[in-house]
């Protein structure tokens, strides 16, 4: 499935067509996607919405300096895992109610004040002093609010994505590993070029939310000239006659219709759900804190963890990008996978306590790159599938509960992870 403008109907846009039963009424020819722009858009919004959450928690070392008696990493967590997945839930229950449009641009709204709010505080409060806890509380806030925004983005990207053509859910997924691959090279860059004292760590930390920043204003500018594209617009067009013509069968959607329609999309997707729920169980259990906590390299020594982090996000965006030249169709299969993905358990544990071949670097970077392979591989798999086997009018909202099976997974993982290595 390659990533190549298209100006005639492929199986994709023939089975969005398929789902109205006006044909007549949509245009023959769809139009290309110039330069490959709404690609290039889904990616970098892909990418934008999950760099708040990178930017605090690549930056965990400074706030931990400033803040010596607080659990940061794991309040961080708890914060933003926590109210992300209240959020969706509630935004899948009134979605009906509300627009994607207006929820994406309030999402990555919040998201730049996230942003924001901790450098202003440094610059105006903090001041690279330690123990101010009143900062600690504020900057949580500043968390929580970046999981609302989020929750808000990330479902409705994904969701509106579901709408469209494999590759633009291909292209927002892929986005997200491109999130993680600019904080590791941005965390690489820092760690050779700034002294790993206060000053170091503060310059690091506001260059994270300076990037950081710079990207949500970018994808701000993106998101609403997307919607003015000719390919957009087309596919747009689709969804509004296939509302429609569902209006004009089953009457306007109440709260019981909606409640009634909910639960069917939620028992369709169900096991493509599941799917990504384990495959975030498993990843999280593992990354990072296994190759953060538990590893160690003589040759290496703390840029060990820094390169398996790294090695993890590329290989991570590799997994999601070779999608768009090979899609696994079989759900079966794909969903097998994610059970099979429970064997990175016994085998990282070799790395800890088994023969001393299995704990040296490379065992332990190579199952590092093949955990970021297939989780990127199958989150996309199962993202690109599921949308599909709904009709288009209800493509939005099964994206979004992916999400939602998404963040709890990842809630789930980052919780295992405390206990599964002893």
């Amino acid at each position: 499935m390659g990533l190549a403008g298209q100006s005639e109907p492929d199986l994709e846009t023939s089975r969005l067509l398929s789902s109205t039963t006006t044909h007549e009424a949509t245009p023959n020819k769809i139009p290309q996607d110039k330069g490959h722009f709404a690609y290039i858009i889904y990616f970098t919004l892909g990418l934008g919405y999950l760099l708040p959450w990178n930017a605090f928690i690549t930056a965990v070392d400074y706030f931990s300096y400033l803040y010596p008696g607080a659990s940061v990493d794991r309040i961080f967590a708890v914060a933003y895992m926590l109210v992300g997945v209240v959020s969706l839930f509630i935004i899948i229950l009134y979605s009906h109610k509300s627009h994607v449009y207006v929820r994406i641009n309030v999402g990555l709204c919040l998201l730049a004040l996230s942003l924001l709010i901790v450098p202003i505080m440094d610059a105006f409060y903090i001041k690279g002093r330690v123990g101010l806890y009143d900062g600690f509380y504020v900057t949580v806030g500043a968390v929580a609010l970046s999981g609302l925004g989020d929750a808000l983005v990330q479902g409705g990207i994904i969701g509106s994505a579901g709408e469209l053509p494999d590759r633009y859910m291909q292209a927002a997924v892929a986005g997200t590993a491109g999130s993680g691959v600019l904080v590791s090279l941005l965390r690489i860059f820092t760690k050779a070029v700034y002294s790993q004292d206060a000053s170091g760590l503060r310059k690091s930390a506001n260059l994270y939310f300076s990037v950081s920043i710079v990207v949500m204003f970018i994808c701000v500018v993106f998101y609403n000239v997307a919607n003015r594209l000719p390919v957009m617009k087309y596919y747009s067009d689709l969804k509004v006659l296939a509302v429609t013509e569902d209006e004009e069968v089953k009457g306007p959607l109440t709260g019981s219709v909606w409640r009634s329609t909910l639960w069917d999309i939620v028992g369709r997707v169900k096991w493509y759900g599941f799917g990504i729920l384990l495959i975030y169980i498993v990843t999280l259990a593992i990354f990072p804190g296994y190759v953060t906590e538990d590893v160690h390299s003589q040759i290496l020594r703390d840029w060990y963890p820094i390169l398996l982090i790294t090695g993890y996000n590329v290989f991570d965006l590799v997994g999601k990008c070779l999608t768009a030249v090979y899609l696994l169709e079989n759900a079966k299969i794909a969903i097998g996978s994610c059970i099979a993905r429970f064997l990175f358990f016994p085998l990282f544990l070799g790395c800890l306590h088994g023969p001393k071949f299995l704990r040296t670097e490379i065992p332990v970077t190579v199952l590092t790159c093949l955990l970021g392979l297939t989780n990127g591989y199958l989150t996309s798999v199962l993202m690109i599938l599921a949308p599909k086997i709904v009709k288009l009018q209800h493509a939005e909202t099964a994206g979004t509960v992916l999400v939602l099976f998404l963040i709890v997974g990842l809630f789930a993982g980052s919780i295992l992870a405390w206990f599964w290595v002893i």
